[in-house]
């Protein structure tokens, strides 16, 4: 593992400790990790929201939709217990 030091005022150093120990943290330096963990996720999601506001439309998930869906599972739960 790599360190980083970062510098932060008073202020915030005060609500990273604070978080730490309200929250169960051992150290500042695992609630920092946690709040980047959250930020990649956070910006993972976002990636994939936007690539799917940039694709084709797909078909409506409607009640037609759900049924061939469930029909599907159905044939291949038979085809399953026949073989």
């Amino acid at each position: 593992m790599t360190t980083m030091n970062i510098s932060l005022p008073d202020t915030l150093k005060s609500f990273v400790d604070e978080q730490v120990s309200l929250r169960g943290f051992g150290t500042s330096s695992e609630y920092i990790r946690e709040l980047i963990r959250h930020d990649r996720e956070r910006q993972q999601l976002h990636d994939l929201l936007v690539a799917g506001l940039a694709s084709e439309p797909a078909n409506p998930a409607d009640a037609n939709y759900f049924a061939q869906l469930r029909q599907r599972v159905s044939d291949r739960l038979a085809a399953g217990q026949q073989g």
